[in-house]
């Protein structure tokens, strides 16, 4: 049984590393889906193409996982793959709350099943919108990401180093 990870991944976290990785080793195959919306275009951090590349990186390691794409509703694309099941990371009961609304809508809406799986509690703090507001003032986010985000991250806001340096009085000219 083949199961979709849908998300925006913007950056992927380590959270989201641990809910796949753990759902690579329930179902015979995950595709990761990175859900796409024109009206949203613009919002993100990284492009879809960037996070696409991101998530390749991060996932190589895992056989069993392919990286894709999709602009529409997830319902159409899981008709589409002839997949019926979704996977959902959960951090806190406030996630669940959500996600137990947009899980009954696809029911509703497909013939498609959700399966929550929570995410380690060391990571139950995390998420993306944190992450990338962390990194955009230039502080370590290697701990909490993967490391082809945390380079990606560091491509778009600078190097932490820089943030460290300029903490330590370093001025900028030597930097």
């Amino acid at each position: 049984m083949k199961a979709v990870f849908p998300g925006s991944f913007d950056p992927i976290t380590n959270g989201h590393m641990d809910v796949l990785e753990r759902a690579s080793r329930i179902f015979d195959g995950v595709t990761v889906t990175v859900m796409h919306n024109a009206r949203k275009q613009g919002h993100h951090l990284f492009s879809l193409e960037e996070r696409l590349e991101i998530l390749r990186e991060c996932t190589a390691g895992l056989p069993n996982v392919e990286i894709d794409s999709f602009g529409g509703l997830l319902v159409d694309y899981m008709a589409e793959r002839q997949h019926s099941i979704i996977v959902r990371g959960l951090r806190a009961v406030s996630d669940y709350e959500y996600e137990l609304q947009i899980a009954h809508l696809n029911r509703q809406l497909g013939d498609v099943e959700t399966v929550f799986i929570m995410a380690a509690t060391r990571w139950s703090f995390v998420s993306s919108s944190m992450v990338r507001e962390i990194a955009s003032y230039q502080a370590e986010v290697a701990d909490v990401v993967p490391a082809a985000s945390a380079q990606a991250l560091a491509r778009k806001f600078g190097q932490p180093q820089r943030r460290a340096q300029r903490l330590a009085g370093i001025p900028a000219a030597e930097r």
